[in-house]
């Protein structure tokens, strides 16, 4: 039901309560109960999304772009509410940041049945832990991690050692563990092992034997086994059988690179890039999206993106983000409209389509535009026929 479709019913209500004589707190009290049950059935919808790029060591370029991606497809794709939205770049993602974040605007504020969106974008790493919970097979206690703007190396690394304010992979599952709601989506740019090539950036940061867990993640972890009422053994058989809630979109295999590209003037995670790519043009599930992604992958990068679901669910064949009625498929959208100029966000078509003259038109309505310029994913244009910022556009035909 539309605001003006409610507004409308409440004053109706309104009206023939008063034509019968029943008096205005009454009908103060039933439009409040008639609120609440309007706000009841209409599920949050709740992302954070971190992106770092100003690492003190081995910075990236890229990651901050893959926010964007993944925001301006949230919101005029899903039909996220932007305040709903928590960005976390550079220097505001430290460890204390993103846990912090996590908890306050996932946890604490997402009820059954919201939907949920969490996507990191930034260097993974491997460290070591003399006392693991989870002790993997052949593995040497080495363990996966996601590196905070504040994760930086032991000073003299790599002739001395030391701990790093990494958050592990443990510690993920275990906040994904206490979030009320099953409609989880967990986006993962970054890999776990070091490396370079010429053709591309790598998103990993150095680590190994003598890198190792911070006591502060040690404790929080112990802190949230508490808090969850589970033992080591619950977590160890959880964390082996697979992610805790929903879905968990990794831009790699665990012992693989993940790299970010210059994708026709616009520099982003390839992973990040193509599937965001597929979700502004596909209206079917996981495991289809997956489907154009890898065939999309050089096949010398040696990265295998992946998913994974909860145990026992057909997460893979829902579709993205939980939505069923997520707003049309589009190549393009109007982010921003002064007089006749309109400047267009490009996230679902081949940038190398994209040129000067190139027009779009309205997927629903009359409205038209024609590129003058772009500069990554962004063009500007001259407006032909009216648009209207969040119009979605398609390329003419």
């Amino acid at each position: 039901m539309t605001r003006t479709t409610r507004r409308h019913f409440l004053q109706f209500f309104g009206s023939a309560l008063a034509g019968i004589g029943i008096n205005q707190l009454l009908f103060q009290r039933q439009a409040q109960r008639y609120g609440q049950v309007l706000a009841q059935s209409t599920p949050r919808k709740l992302a954070l999304l971190v992106g770092i790029n100003n690492y003190a060591s081995y910075p990236l370029e890229g990651c901050l772009n893959d926010v964007e991606l993944q925001r301006n497809l949230l919101i005029y794709r899903f039909g996220f509410n932007p305040k709903d939205i928590l960005v976390l770049p550079d220097e505001e993602a430290t460890r204390a940041g993103i846990l912090t974040a996590f908890e306050d605007h996932l946890i604490k504020q997402a009820k059954p049945g919201d939907v949920v969106v969490y996507h990191y974008s930034g260097h993974g790493s491997r460290i070591f832990d003399p006392n693991p919970i989870v002790v993997e097979p052949g593995q040497e206690g080495l363990n996966g991690t996601f590196v905070p703007v504040d994760g930086n190396l032991p000073d003299g690394y790599p002739d001395v050692g030391g701990s790093v304010q990494d958050i592990m992979g443990h510690t993920l599952f275990l906040l994904m563990s206490a979030l009320k709601s099953e409609n989880v989506t967990v986006v993962l740019d970054s890999c776990f092992a070091g490396g370079a090539t010429r053709e591309a950036r790598v998103r990993s940061r150095d680590g190994g034997k003598n890198v190792l867990v911070s006591s502060d993640e040690k404790t929080y972890q112990e802190q949230w086994l508490s808090r969850l009422k589970m033992s080591p053994e619950d977590f160890v058989k959880g964390y082996r059988a697979g992610v805790a809630k929903g879905v968990v979109l990794a831009a790699t295999a665990p012992d693989q690179l993940a790299r970010e590209l210059n994708i026709n003037g616009f520099k982003a995670g390839l992973f990040s890039y193509l599937l965001t790519h597929y979700f502004w043009q596909e209206d079917s599930n996981i495991e289809r999206v997956f489907q154009k992604i890898l065939p999309e992958i050089p096949q010398d990068f040696d990265q295998l993106p992946r998913y994974e679901v909860k145990v026992g669910r057909e997460y893979h064949q829902q579709s993205p983000y939980f939505i069923n009625t997520p707003n049309s498929t589009a190549q393009a959208v109007v982010t921003r409209v002064s007089r006749d100029t309109a400047e267009l966000w490009l996230g679902g078509v081949d940038l190398r389509q994209v040129e000067a003259g190139t027009v779009f038109t309205a997927i629903q309505g009359t409205g038209q535009v024609k590129v003058l310029s772009r500069d990554g994913i962004v063009a500007q244009t001259t407006v032909e026929k009216a648009v209207t910022e969040g119009m979605l556009l398609r390329l003419m035909g």
